[in-house]
């Protein structure tokens, strides 16, 4: 191969290199910023067939009902803590700051912040259901089931 050839072929090889390193850096990041939707239920239990739950500390959006009379709010600052609860299970929620204005008891809600503990989410965003037409399917399909017993027949895990 003359000098030529050769230094074409180390080019080709160096934007080879630098377009893979730039595809993994670029997927790293995304797959940081990723928060996963999970359901009450599915953060105590399990999600799919692994029944794979989520590790403390991971970013996540929940979405289930606000239990009738758990809102507690501290009269001090905007902190709230509420319950929320699908067919499956009941997780708590703490969320410091102004709740949107279709929030209230028996409401669908997502949360999105990081799990505490096994029961604890600390959210650092609250969404209040409005419209389906709105709704991402996963959200939609799991509010759909919340709705078909009181939520009184629920049990709480806390």
């Amino acid at each position: 191969m003359n000098s030529r050839r050769k230094m074409r072929l180390w080019l080709a090889l160096a934007v080879l290199a630098g377009l893979a390193l730039t595809v993994t850096l670029v997927l790293y990041a995304l797959r940081a910023n990723i928060d996963l939707f999970y359901t009450p239920g599915e953060i105590l239990y399990g999600k799919g067939e692994s029944l794979q739950k989520p590790a403390p500390g991971q970013r996540l959006r929940v979405g289930g009902m606000v239990m009738p009379g758990s809102v507690k709010r501290d009269s001090q600052s905007l902190k709230v803590t509420f319950k929320l609860y699908d067919a499956r299970g009941v997780i708590d929620v703490s969320y410091e700051g102004i709740l949107p204005d279709l929030f209230r008891e028996g409401q669908g809600v997502v949360a999105q912040g990081v799990l505490g503990d096994e029961h604890r989410v600390i959210a650092k965003e609250v969404l209040a259901k409005h419209d389906e037409n709105y709704t991402p399917p996963e959200v939609e399909a799991a509010m759909q089931q919340n709705h078909h017993r009181p939520p009184q027949a629920y049990k709480d895990n806390s």
